[in-house]
């Protein structure tokens, strides 16, 4: 399969690694001259014509996934698009898309742990999730300045809200539907960034009545885990030491970070639809914007 890596940032270049290891046959569209072992074009029509991909990935800052998406459309690409996350800087309305499939990146869904807990929680109500994630934004990228990147940068789709969304998408992904929050958080922090930094968001879903969720930009190491209680089950899932605990009885999953982008591509190119899909990419947006005005109303905030 021809794929077309759209944006060659640090994602960029990781995802058209995985698909080059998959076998497909990659090219990159990007406008910044960098050596890089894949054909590079520096405009989407000439890559279209050219290569003819049948798979497109969107890698490129997140306020330029809109516009991409659009111009993707406006040539006639009707392939497969899998598009970094979040999938807007904003939760504008949908465009209509002739695509065969557009799908959202959060690949965490393809963790085994997250897969594990999934299945376990079949069939159980849970009474109360509490869910952390957070990691020093300096130490992100090794060898650039983090002060430069999209990250630091509100207006180019930055802050802990967007960046750290796997877990709103992998709330609803084992809880269903999130249908209020009250949210306090902002940029709190030293850094000398102008995104948001840290955000405490309290949350309903429609099978769990109580959810807590902290992210931050502040973390010494990196730390991702979630607590989950049903009425006979806890849940321990860390997802950095790869290891869930049910109650007493601990399991280790191994894996290495390319596992889950490896799962979520194959999952995609073979039609299997476990990935996050449009629609609920657009719902995880509609959470930020809700978390937002919260902690600008201080107010709870219905989804």
């Amino acid at each position: 399969m021809r794929a077309l890596v759209i944006g060659f940032g640090s994602i960029g270049a990781r995802h058209a690694r995985i698909l080059t290891e998959l076998g497909h046959d990659v090219v990159v569209l990007s406008r910044h001259a960098s050596e890089m072992p894949y054909p590079r074009y520096t405009t989407l029509q000439h890559a279209l014509s050219a290569k003819k991909p049948d798979y497109a990935v969107i890698a490129n800052a997140t306020g330029l996934h809109r516009s991409s998406l659009l111009e993707l459309a406006g040539f006639g690409f009707a392939g497969k698009v899998l598009v970094e996350k979040p999938l807007f800087h904003s939760p504008d309305n949908l465009p209509c898309l002739p695509f065969s499939s557009c799908h959202v990146a959060y690949n965490l869904r393809f963790h085994p742990i997250i897969k594990r807990l999934r299945e376990k929680l079949q069939g159980e109500r849970c009474v109360s999730v509490m869910a952390y994630a957070g990691q020093y934004l300096p130490d992100w990228r090794p060898g650039t300045d983090y002060r430069k990147s999209y990250s630091a940068h509100a207006n180019q789709g930055g802050g802990v809200l967007r960046d750290l969304s796997h877990e709103l998408d992998y709330l609803e992904f084992l809880f269903g539907d999130c249908t209020q929050v009250f949210a306090t958080g902002g940029r709190l922090s030293k850094l000398p960034i102008n995104s948001d930094d840290v955000f405490a968001l309290h949350m309903a879903h429609r099978n769990c009545a109580i959810a807590q969720l902290q992210l931050n930009y502040l973390d010494h190491p990196g730390r991702r885990f979630i607590i989950a209680n049903t009425n006979d089950r806890t849940f321990v899932a860390d997802l950095v030491r790869n290891e869930l605990i049910i109650n007493h009885e601990s399991e280790l999953f191994p894996i290495d970070r390319d596992e889950t982008y490896r799962a979520m591509h194959e999952d995609i190119l073979s039609g299997r639809k476990n990935a996050c899909s449009l629609a609920e990419g657009h719902r995880t947006m509609k959470i930020i914007a809700a978390a937002e005005l919260s902690a600008l109303s201080k107010s709870v905030v219905k989804i």
